[in-house]
């Protein structure tokens, strides 16, 4: 028995225009042979991939779900639709969904709580739908979602995952344009608060999409990318990184110090 798909995600999701690391190639069909245990897929036909628009956990007891969710499909038929170019390891980036097109390899481990949607190395997310199916995971605290979604201002719970991925809410409390980067500061002077920090090429691209200083202040958002610590926790953001949130029904607590940047 395959497992079950959570909240199937089409296979052939549209990409953003202009992207061309979510150009599509040919279509093939091969069989799902063997899982890595960092989700790397092998086929009968010797190709190794991984699936595309998807970030495979971190933590050892959630990847170890998410193989084991694949490795249900271990001897299925399946249809492979590479992605642009192959990534740093020779692995082919794919999406992977069931030979007669009714299941979705990354939709179904999104949908079930047991990987996210990230654009990974690539400057688009070429599946933005997988966004919807991620957040139907999330709204129903399956798998990863179990646990509530790191806070912004909470510096301990930052810290404690320096070098990992993670993804992060607060409110934007000031936006610092400088000319090689761009800062979203989410704390005020002296607290252990969250600061995202975007390249001056990706800053041209999150404008492009209809965010800038101005509407990004006072505003909740999503963050996605590796948690680093300097002066205080960073995470540095690729175009697809940042979302936009509606507002809580109540507002969040802040600590107090002193308004203003932090640096």
């Amino acid at each position: 028995m395959r497992p079950e798909q959570a909240m199937p995600a089409p296979c052939r999701g549209a990409p953003r225009s202009g992207a061309s690391e979510c150009l599509a190639g040919s279509t093939h069909r091969d069989v799902l042979e063997d899982v890595g245990p960092r989700g790397e897929i092998r086929l009968a036909s010797g190709t190794r991939a991984v699936l595309d628009s998807l970030r495979w956990p971190d933590a050892p007891e959630a990847a170890a779900a998410a193989r084991a969710w694949l490795e249900g499909w271990r001897g299925a038929p399946v249809t492979l639709v590479p992605r642009w170019q192959p990534d740093r390891w020779d692995r082919v980036r794919a999406d992977i969904e069931s030979e007669d097109g009714a299941a979705d390899l990354a939709g179904g481990l999104i949908g079930a709580g047991l990987a996210v949607a990230d654009a990974g190395e690539a400057d688009a997310l070429c599946r933005p739908a997988l966004r919807l199916v991620e957040s139907a995971a999330r709204a129903r605290r399956l798998g990863l979602w179990r646990e509530p979604v790191l806070a912004a201002i909470d510096g301990p719970g930052l810290r404690d995952r320096t070098g990992r991925f993670a993804i992060v809410e607060g409110r934007v409390r000031r936006v610092g344009e400088r000319s090689a980067r761009t800062y979203l500061d989410f704390g005020p002077r002296g607290t252990d608060a969250l600061t995202v920090t975007v390249s001056k090429r990706t800053w041209r691209m999150v404008r492009a999409r209809g965010l800038s200083a101005t509407s990004l202040e006072g505003r909740r958002v999503r963050v996605r990318g590796i948690l680093e610590v300097w002066r205080g926790p960073t995470l540095e953001i690729a175009a697809d990184g940042i979302e936009v949130l509606s507002e809580p029904e109540r507002p969040e607590a802040e600590p107090e110090g002193e308004q203003g940047l932090r640096r």
